[in-house]
């Protein structure tokens, strides 16, 4: 099974909302072919094994470990379950069932009906975290992200924005960005900022949705950062829009509540799995109110701001703290980053 995982690894940041897979054939204590899933709408990583072994007939009576339950629909891709009775699989590990309830449980039932022998471990949740959340859950998997001086600043208060972190902590961002399916961030944080809310420092198969949420869509200045790349960008905005002029890449939602419960469902229904808070203050203190914070990745500048500066999270009060555990702190250059989970 460890080889099949290390094989799954191999699709991070390319398998979009599907998950990222690994599988091996043994047979007689030798490995024969190793697979994963490539890229989101090829092959599943149980076909590309297949594809690796010198002889289909090698299949007959061999054992596949795969790192998650094969699918038994019709999808992009024909169901693996059943391919792997056609071809003769004996013995089949799994490392953790399916979540998606159109595969959960059914490609085993599958295979057992063939009389396969099934094993499921229980023990690769943590390759696809957020394609386990958003089934489990019904939502995405939300982390806020934000950088703050040592005394919990994001600027100083001047109204322009304030750089407090330097290239390693930027280049790591970076990164993090590659690895979400949605950024959002508020109308202030448009005006204020200015960013182009893009991946940078590589061309990712699928860049995140860039959504922002404003007030009245149809005030938006088009010759700001965010219109001058080609990346998809979701505007809700809580008036309609009467503008004709919206460039292709733009769509425009319109609901006079939004909220972040009902974003929630809107990206819910829309199969987004991982969204990416970037701010500002009120955003993110709307989200931590309505316990929709599941993650904080927050990058520390030893620098202190003080005076009238913009704390980090500002607005919405919650009656109740919310609980983290650090899962990580980790060094870059001057500043420090820290990753929190909920308790």
């Amino acid at each position: 099974m460890a080889k099949a995982i290390a094989a799954a690894r191999n699709g991070i940041t390319h398998t979009w909302t599907n998950p990222v897979v690994g599988a091996v054939i043994v047979k007689n204590n030798q490995l024969l072919a190793t697979g994963y899933h490539h890229r989101f709408g090829e092959m599943h990583a149980e076909i590309n094994a297949l594809s690796h072994l010198q002889n289909i007939e090698d299949a007959r009576d061999a054992t596949m470990y795969v790192t998650l339950e094969p699918c038994s629909h019709y999808g992009k891709t024909p169901p693996c379950a059943k391919r792997l009775v056609e071809v003769g699989i004996k013995r089949v590990v799994i490392g953790q069932q399916d979540p998606n309830p159109q595969v959960s449980g059914h490609g085993i039932a599958i295979l057992k009906a063939a009389n396969i022998d099934v094993t499921v471990l229980n023990i690769t949740d943590d390759l696809n975290v957020a394609y386990n959340f958003f089934y489990r859950h019904k939502r995405p998997l939300v982390t806020l992200k934000y950088a703050m001086s040592i005394d919990g600043k994001l600027n100083d208060g001047s109204g322009k924005r304030t750089l407090l972190t330097g290239k390693p902590a930027y280049h790591d961002s970076q990164n993090l960005r590659l690895h979400q399916q949605a950024i959002l961030i508020g109308e202030t944080t448009l005006a204020v900022d200015d960013p182009q809310l893009t991946v940078r420092e590589t061309t990712p198969d699928f860049p995140p949705i860039r959504i922002v949420l404003v007030n009245r869509a149809d005030d938006l200045d088009f010759s700001s950062a965010l219109f001058q790349t080609t990346t998809p960008i979701w505007l809700l905005t809580r008036h309609s829009t009467v503008r004709q002029d919206w460039p292709a890449t733009v769509k425009v939602f319109v609901d006079a509540h939004w909220k972040p419960e009902t974003i929630m469902e809107f990206l819910y229904q829309k199969g987004v799995q991982s969204l990416l808070v970037e701010g500002g203050a009120h955003i993110q203190a709307t989200f931590s109110a309505a316990d929709l914070a599941d993650r904080l990745i927050v990058y520390v500048s030893p620098l202190l701001l003080g005076g009238n500066g913009l704390p980090a999270v500002s607005g919405s009060g919650r009656t109740q703290p919310l609980a983290y555990r650090v899962t990580a702190t980790t060094a870059l250059g001057k500043d420090t980053r820290f990753d929190l989970r909920r308790q």
